[in-house]
């Protein structure tokens, strides 16, 4: 019988189970083990330790069957915020056109803002080569470093617009003056309520920006995101965006390219900017939550008054 024919005979459901038992176990490096992460090779050599003898596609057949691939690690940065609910719950109905349990109005906007701070305007010192059949783009390794730039940004929920901003560093002062400078954009002067809604960095901080940003701009409301919950700000979407399409590979003859290469880009891409399609929701949130062992959020309470008191509760954890 030839090889390949004989390599795909049916294994018995026991041995296949203990295979992708292998496949979802961790290395441990105190049972001699030294490994960071399993191979399909690694896989075939355990398992003929344990008396299964499997060839290299069968393993890699029986793992496919399931999409395991233990060679591919993401990272993930667990929730620690114990108001996780509370905090994330107002954000997600913002995202749904929902305020305090009523739909916003069609002068009502959402921003998501965020700095990309350290961005670095770095020189290669030879040219790249293009693709070519058979050959990937190439840039050359080695460089210069011209310095480093902040880029504030926010972007519009509904529209998808992005109005964003470069500064010599990340502090209250630059993130107010991009602030400002996005809402002199003609929509937003018609506005009846701005949310906005930001991480907890020292530029917005949750103890103090509220009050300060709301006495410079009075219809703009704060909401904070839970602590380690960037995954829920809409601007990091954008954010990675950019850093595929601007910054990888970093090539710019100075700061001031940098800085002008964000500036064109944020143009082409408000050319045909679209809002994102965004499916987490409180019911999602609930799962969750659920799988956290934290209590779901309360359901959004009927609008009552200006509605900020509750927010300024939140954002004070």
């Amino acid at each position: 019988m030839p090889r390949g024919l004989a390599d795909r005979r049916a294994f018995p459901p026991t041995e296949v189970t203990q295979v992708k038992a292998l496949a979802c176990d961790r290395p441990r490096p105190q049972a001699g083990c030294p490994l960071s992460r399993f191979s399909v090779e690694d896989i075939r050599v355990r398992a003929l330790a344990q008396g299964i003898a499997m060839s290299y596609s069968s393993v890699w057949r029986c793992l496919h069957q399931d999409a395991l691939r233990p060679w591919f690690q993401r990272q993930w940065l667990f929730p620690t915020d114990p108001h996780l609910g509370e905090k994330a719950a107002p954000i997600l109905d913002l995202y749904h056109r929902r305020w305090e349990g009523e739909p916003l109005g069609p002068q009502d906007y959402v921003l998501c803002a965020d700095e990309m701070t350290g961005v670095q305007a770095l020189r290669r010192l030879h040219p790249g080569r293009g693709p070519a059949p058979g050959r990937a783009a190439r840039y050359e390794f080695e460089y210069e470093r011209g310095g480093t730039l902040c880029y504030t940004a926010f972007l519009d929920v509904f529209s998808g617009q992005v109005v964003g901003e470069t500064s010599a560093g990340n502090g209250i002062e630059s993130f107010h003056l991009a602030l400002a400078k996005c809402l002199q954009q003609p929509r937003y002067r018609r506005a009846e309520r701005i949310f906005l809604i930001v991480d907890n960095g020292c530029a917005h901080h949750p103890s103090t920006s509220p009050a300060r940003i709301r006495a410079q701009f009075p219809l703009v409301t704060t909401l904070h995101l839970p602590v380690h919950s960037s995954w829920l700000n809409q601007i990091e979407l954008f954010f990675s965006i950019v850093h595929r399409k601007v910054l990888t590979p970093a090539n710019f003859t100075s700061l001031a390219d940098l800085a002008q290469r964000l500036k064109w880009f944020e143009q082409h891409y408000n050319s045909s900017a679209a809002p994102f399609k965004w499916k987490f929701s409180r019911a999602k949130l609930e799962e969750f939550l659920k799988k956290l062992g934290q209590p779901a959020p309360l359901a959004a309470p009927a609008r009552q008054g200006p509605g900020l008191a509750g927010l300024e509760t939140l954002n004070a954890h």
